[in-house]
């Protein structure tokens, strides 16, 4: 194991400016240097010089569209390393110590391309019980129609074709959600779950901020599907 390396990388997300542009990144969107400079408030030479380091250590990936240069997280698994990073850099008592934003973002938020918050946790849950999957010890996908049932029940019709198309990209992975401190669902199926939420309108991104507003289609569509007391569990604080 090159520790040398676990330290350079650790520095990486260590100096604030880079931190800041990471998790402005944390929604799945690709942003330009300037905007990343702002998200950071730092002047845009600086933000490139951050980008650059950030690039070569594979947090980050460049897209070219005409003039604009857009970046991205690298991967999910990138993605995954700093919601883990939130989670332990938060105090104890976190969940009784929120404000109006960050209620907010407890409710339900984007985690790169899968839910996390209340949200999330009940969407993981529910799959629990419904025999669908397992995110303790070997996390995996159970055999049998648990799964597609739920997801068809979702309206997601298609949903064992989308899941087994060729990606290496592992099916089902827990992710640790920092607010709620229990693994919510991420890979293929985490993915395929909050996708389906956006395009049906039931969850609608937030201006500047990974927190997504539930809207009243969606509440009753999740609340349909999920059952009303654990629905219950992502409304009330």
């Amino acid at each position: 194991m090159n520790t040398n390396q676990i330290a350079h990388t650790a520095a990486l997300m260590g100096e604030p400016a880079r931190t800041a542009m990471l998790l402005a990144l944390m929604d799945g969107r690709a942003l330009t240097a300037r905007e990343l400079a702002v998200a950071a408030g730092v002047s845009p030479a600086t933000a490139s010089r951050h980008l650059a380091l950030l690039q070569e250590a594979g947090f980050l990936q460049m897209e070219k569209q005409g003039r604009h240069r857009y970046h991205r997280l690298a991967s999910p698994e990138v993605a995954s390393l700093i919601e883990q990073l939130m989670q332990v850099s938060m105090p104890s008592d976190v969940a009784v110590k929120v404000g109006p934003r960050d209620q907010a973002l407890r409710t339900a938020r984007i985690c790169y391309d899968h839910l996390a918050g209340r949200l999330g946790m009940a969407v993981a849950d529910h799959l629990v019980e419904a025999s669908a999957l397992v995110l303790q010890g070997n996390p995996q996908v159970l055999p049998g129609d648990g799964l597609e049932t739920a997801l068809q029940r979702l309206g997601i019709k298609r949903g064992p074709e989308a899941l087994n198309g060729r990606s290496s990209r592992p099916l089902c992975l827990p992710c640790l959600d920092w607010s709620e401190r229990r693994p919510h669902v991420a890979g293929r199926l985490g993915a395929l779950v909050c996708a389906h939420c956006l395009s049906q309108g039931w969850l609608v991104r937030s201006p500047g901020s990974r927190a997504l507003r539930i809207s009243e289609p969606g509440a009753r569509a999740l609340r349909d599907w999920m059952g009303t007391t654990r629905w219950r569990a992502v409304t009330e604080s």
